[in-house]
C-alpha cells in the first residue's frame, strides 16, 4: 500500500536474500564507530599485553659427531669382523638429552637454585625489565623495583626443604632475614655464611642492593625437577645432509635470561664432550683390566715352566734338542700365540655378541683349526724318543708362556697409551651464542591478532544485535502484515532536547517525558512536517467516521504515543481547528508536562464525580488547542472509563471541538484502549522504529478487533535515517527548506 504521507508508486520488492545482505551491510555502516572503538581497544589491549609479556630468548651451539673406530684389543681383526663402531647420530641425540648429561649440567651451574624477586601484580616483570625505580610512595613495601638486585652465592638445604619456597627480606645496612610462610628462620649479613642448623639451611648472599622490606623468593628444586625443566627448554636437531647423516647437531635452548642460556648451553656441550671421551676410553679400560688380571698368572706359569725344564735337564745331565725337535717347538710357539690372540678376541666379542653371531662363529672356526694343527703337531712329537719328547714339551711350555707373557705386557702398554690419548668423536664447532632479540613474544603478530579479533567480535556483536532486533524498520514491513501506514515520523533531535527522564519509586526504569510542544517550539522540524502529512491523511480518512474522535494507542509503553497526540493536536490547531487532547492514560499519563501543568484536576476527578466538565478543560498557549490531564491516578481506571460519565464527557466535547485526540495506555498492557476505542470513530496505533516487532502489532490489532475496535492504520514513529534501513528497505526521507 502507498504511504498516505508520501504518495507514489511502491518500489518493487527485493529478494529476501538481497534484502538481508543489504541490511547487514547497512548495520555495519550504522555502527562503524562502535566497531572502530572496539577494534581500537582490542588493538590497545594487544599492545599492552605484548609489552607486559616476558621476552623469551634463544641460544644455539653446534657440535659434530665424527665417525671413527673405537680403541679395541681386536686390533686389525676388527676390520675382518666388520666391527667398525660408528656412532649413531640418533643415539647421540638421546644421550645429549638424557638425565645423565643434563643432571650433570644442573649440578655444574646450579640450575636447581631459583631466585625470584617479589614483583608487582601484572606489571612487575615489565617494571624490572625496564629498570623503573621505586617511587617514594612505595618505600618500605615488599615488591622489588628496577635497579634492586640480589646475588645468591650459596644455598644448601635438607631434603625436606626441596621445593619449598624461602623468603629473603632485606633489612638494610647489609643485613637480611630468611623466613618461610611468615615465620622468621634466621638473620644474617651479606657476604657471610649463615648456617641455620635447626632448620637445616645454609645460605650465603653475595650481594644485596635493595631497600629494607624488599623480598626475594629462594627455591631449591629437586635435581629431577631441574633436569626436566632443562629438558623441556632444550632442543637438539641434526642439520644438513638430506637423507644421509652429517653428524652435525644444533643444540638450542630457550629462556628468559640471556646469560643463563649461554652458561647452560656451554655446560651442556662440555659435559657431552667429557662423557663422550669417558665412554670412548671405557672399552680400552675394560680390556686393560682384563690383561692386568692375566699378567700375574702368566708370570707364575712362566716361572713354573722354567723350573720344570731346568730340573729335568739337571736330572738327565743336559739333553740336546735335534733340529726336528727345535722346529716343533717353534711351531708350538706360533700356534699358541695365535690361540692366545684368539682368546683375547673371544673375550671381547663375548661382551658384544652372542655365540651365534657370524663374527663370533668365524673366530671359533679359526680357533678349532689352530687346535687341530696343535693336535697334529703333538702326534709328531709323540713319535720322537722319550727323552726328546719330554724336553720338547717342557721347552714348548716355557717358550709359549714366555711369548704370551711378553705379548700381554706389550698390549698393556699399548692400551695405556691409547686410553691416555683418547679424544672421543665429539667436536664442539660453535660455542653458545644467544640472540640479541627475543624470539617471543612476537609483538607485531599479537597486535595484529588482537586487532583482528576485536574487529571480528565487534562485527559479530553488531550483526547479532541486528539479527536479534526484530523491531520494524520500514513501512513495507507493516504493510506486508496487512496494516496501512498513515505516517512515518522521523526522529527529532529538537524533541530530544525537550525531553527529560523521570523515575518514580514504583517504576523499574526512568520514563522520558516532554517538557514542551515541538510543533509550537520548532514548527519547521521534519517530525512536525510528517505530522502535517498525517493531518492531511486524517482529514480524508475521518470524513466517513462516526464522530470526530481520534484514539492514539500503541502495543507497548515508551513508543511516543503522547508525543504524537500532543503535536498532532497542535498541528491541527495551527490549521484553524479547535482541538482537544485528552490524556486517558490515568495510570502513567504525562501530557500535562508538555503544557507545564499539574496532573490533578483532570479526567479521573471528572469520571469519579469530584470535578465538573468545565473545570477539567484547560487552555494551552497555542490558540485553538485545549487539553484534559489524567488527574490523580485512581485504583480502577478501566472501570471509570466504562462509566456513563465518560460517554457523556465525549459527547459534549465532540460538539464543542472540531477534533478530539485521546491518548490511551498500551493495548497489550491494559484494556483501557479497547474501552476508549469503542467510542471513537477513528483509531490509530503508534509503532516505534526498531522497537516494536511486526508480530506485536498484529497481536495488538487482534486484541482491538476482539473488542470491536476497527484500527484505521499505523504511525511509524522515531524513524531514523540509517544505512541498514536504506540498503535493506530503501527508505527515503527528504527535507525541503
Amino acid at each position: 500500500m502507498t504511504d498516505p504521507q508520501n504518495p507514489g508508486t511502491k518500489p518493487p520488492s527485493v529478494a529476501d536474500d538481497e534484502i538481508d545482505l543489504g541490511r547487514l551491510f547497512g548495520l555495519l555502516l550504522d555502527h562503524k564507530w562502535l566497531i572502530i572503538a572496539i577494534t581500537f581497544f582490542f588493538a590497545l589491549g594487544g599492545i599492552i599485553y605484548a609489552q607486559l609479556q616476558t621476552p623469551i630468548y634463544q641460544g644455539d651451539a653446534l657440535v659434530q659427531i665424527e665417525r671413527r673406530s673405537n680403541i679395541s684389543p681386536l686390533g686389525d681383526m676388527a676390520e675382518v669382523f666388520g666391527q667398525e663402531n660408528e656412532s649413531s647420530t640418533a643415539a647421540e641425540v638421546q644421550i645429549l638429552k638424557s638425565r645423565m648429561v643434563l643432571g650433570q649440567v644442573v649440578d655444574r651451574i646450579g640450575l636447581d637454585t631459583v631466585v625470584q624477586p617479589r614483583m608487582l601484580p601484572v606489571i612487575g616483570e615489565f617494571v624490572l625489565r625496564h629498570g623503573i625505580e621505586r617511587p617514594d610512595a612505595m618505600a618500605g613495601q615488599a615488591f622489588v623495583w628496577g635497579g634492586e638486585t640480589m646475588e645468591l652465592g650459596r644455598l644448601d638445604v635438607e631434603q625436606r626443604w626441596r621445593g619449598q619456597p624461602l623468603m629473603l627480606t632485606s633489612l638494610g645496612d647489609g643485613r637480611f632475614q630468611i623466613g618461610h610462610e611468615g615465620q622468621v628462620l634466621g638473620r644474617g649479613d651479606v657476604g657471610q655464611l649463615l648456617t641455620l642448623e635447626r632448620a637445616g639451611i645454609t645460605v650465603r648472599v653475595a650481594e644485596l642492593q635493595a631497600p629494607p622490606g624488599a623480598q626475594f623468593q629462594l627455591l631449591k628444586r629437586s635435581r629431577s625437577a631441574a633436569t626436566r625443566s632443562l629438558q623441556i627448554r632444550l632442543s637438539v636437531n641434526e642439520v644438513g645432509g638430506g637423507r644421509s647423516s652429517t653428524g652435525m647437531l644444533q643444540i638450542t635452548l630457550t629462556g628468559t635470561e640471556r646469560e643463563e642460556i649461554r652458561r647452560a648451553l656451554n655446560a651442556v656441550t662440555e659435559t657431552f664432550l667429557t662423557q663422550n671421551v669417558e665412554r670412548q676410553s671405557a672399552e680400552a679400560q675394560q680390556s686393560l683390566e682384563f690383561l692386568r688380571e692375566q699378567a700375574p698368572e702368566l708370570r707364575a706359569q712362566l716361572a713354573e715352566a722354567e723350573d720344570a725344564l731346568n730340573q729335568y735337564r739337571v736330572e738327565m745331565d743336559s739333553v740336546d734338542l735335534s733340529s726336528e725337535s727345535q722346529a716343533a717347538i717353534e711351531q708350538f710357539i706360533a700356534l699358541e700365540q695365535q690361540l692366545n690372540e684368539l682368546e683375547f678376541q673371544e673375550a671381547e666379542l663375548a661382551q658384544r655378541f652372542t655365540p651365534n653371531h657370524p663374527a663370533y662363529q668365524t673366530l671359533l672356526r679359526k680357533k678349532r683349526q689352530l687346535q687341530e694343527e696343535r693336535a697334529q703337531l703333538n702326534e709328531r712329537v709323540n713319535e720322537l724318543p722319550a727323552a726328546q719328547q719330554e724336553v720338547v714339551r717342557l721347552t714348548r711350555d716355557m717358550e709359549v708362556t714366555q711369548a704370551i707373557y711378553v705379548n700381554v705386557l706389550n698390549k698393556i702398554q699399548e692400551l695405556e697409551v691409547a686410553r691416555a690419548g683418547t679424544v672421543g668423536n665429539v667436536r664442539i664447532i660453535d660455542e653458545a651464542l644467544v640472540g640479541g632479540a627475543p624470539i617471543e613474544p612476537k609483538k607485531p603478530l599479537i597486535v595484529v591478532l588482537a586487532t583482528l579479533l576485536g574487529g571480528m567480535l565487534a562485527v559479530g556483536l553488531v550483526l547479532l544485535r541486528g539479527l536479534l532486533n526484530r523491531g520494524v524498520e520500514s513501512p513495507e514491513q507493516i504493510e506486508d502484515a496487512g496494516l496501512p501506514v498513515y505516517a512515518t515520523v522521523p526522529l527529532s533531535d529538537a524533541q530530544n532536547k525537550l525531553t527529560r527522564r523521570v523515575k518514580h519509586r514504583r517504576d523499574k526504569k526512568a520514563t522520558e517525558i516532554a517538557t514542551g510542544v515541538l510543533a509550537h517550539r520548532t514548527p519547521a522540524d521534519n517530525a512536525v512536517e510528517a505530522l502535517r502529512g498525517l493531518r492531511t491523511s486524517l482529514h480524508f480518512a475521518m470524513m466517513e467516521a462516526a464522530n470526530n474522535r481520534l484514539m492514539i494507542t500503541g502495543p507497548s509503553p515508551h513508543i511516543g504515543k503522547s508525543f504524537i497526540s500532543i503535536n498532532l493536536g497542535a498541528v491541527c490547531a495551527h490549521a484553524g481547528q479547535r482541538v482537544l487532547v485528552v490524556d486517558a492514560d490515568m495510570r502513567k499519563g504525562h501530557v500535562h508536562h508538555a503544557f507545564g501543568e499539574r496532573a490533578e484536576g483532570g479526567l479521573s476527578e471528572l469520571l469519579s464525580g469530584q470535578a465538573t466538565h468545565g473545570s477539567v478543560l484547560r487552555h494551552s498557549k497555542i490558540p485553538g488547542l485545549d487539553f484534559v490531564t489524567r488527574g490523580k491516578a485512581p485504583p480502577n481506571p478501566s472501570e471509570l472509563l466504562m462509566n456513563a460519565r465518560f460517554t457523556d464527557f465525549l459527547e459534549r466535547v465532540s460538539q464543542g471541538y472540531d477534533l478530539v485526540v485521546i491518548d490511551t495506555p498500551p493495548v497489550l498492557a491494559v484494556t483501557d484502549a479497547a474501552v476508549v476505542g469503542k467510542q471513537c470513530g477513528t483509531s490509530l496505533m503508534v509503532a516505534r522504529f526498531q522497537q516494536n516487532p511486526v508480530k506485536e502489532l498484529q497481536i495488538a490489532n487482534r486484541r482491538l478487533e476482539t473488542a470491536g475496535v476497527n484500527l484505521k492504520g499505523v504511525i511509524l514513529n522515531a524513524m531514523e535515517r540509517k544505512a541498514a534501513t536504506y540498503y535493506g528497505y530503501g527508505y527515503y526521507s527528504y527535507s525541503y527548506k
